[in-house]
């Protein structure tokens, strides 16, 4: 209905609705109309492809490729399997730890979404290691760290992997420069 107590027609409505959209989001276009709804599309809709994205892939359990990472213990091993981690972005990798591994406390910057892919998974918060809270997460957990957050990691009942999914770029400081292996030359605790 108009101010004046008439029905509006078709026309009209359209009209004043495209005309109401269109002042709040200019970039709206008029696509046609669905079982009576206006249908719109907006060209802020359309995102560019992250780097490596544009097109289907898959990536086998056998076509991972796991390389060293100079700041892990030199027996664990990092696969990246999205993105470009060094870089501002969405990024997935997965970390192989062995047997008796320990990553001593260090934090990273960007917030992080593990899922442990095979093996357990123990992970202690706080700014000292602690055998004896750590917790344990069986394959299909997925745990949420926030950025800055303190914690460390025992592969105290056998080899773990977990797969990372953040957004880069990736970073990893130490509490105790002494635990991180790019200080002297990868030696293992």
């Amino acid at each position: 209905m108009c101010d004046s107590g008439r029905m509006l027609t078709h026309a009209e409505t359209f009209s004043l609705c495209y005309a109401a959209a269109f002042a709040v989001h200019p970039q709206l276009r008029y696509r046609g109309r669905r079982r009576g709804r206006l249908i719109w599309k907006s060209r802020l809709m359309i995102r560019p492809h992250q780097p490596g994205q544009a097109a289907f892939r898959a990536i086998l359990p056998e076509d991972i490729d796991w390389q060293p990472f100079p700041a892990f213990p030199p027996t664990s091993r990092l696969a990246i399997l999205v993105g470009h981690p060094n870089e501002a972005g969405p990024y997935v990798i997965r970390v192989k730890v062995p047997a008796g591994t320990k990553l001593m406390p260090h934090k990273h910057p960007e917030d992080r979404v593990y899922t442990v892919m095979s093996g357990i998974f123990y992970i202690g918060l706080g700014e000292t290691f602690d055998g004896d809270t750590v917790k344990a997460y069986p394959p299909g957990s997925v745990l949420v760290l926030p950025g800055e957050t303190w914690h460390f990691h025992w592969a105290k009942s056998g080899e773990y992997v977990t797969q990372v999914t953040a957004i880069g770029p990736l970073a990893l400081e130490y509490l105790d420069p002494a635990d991180d292996p790019r200080q002297h030359g990868r030696q293992r605790h």
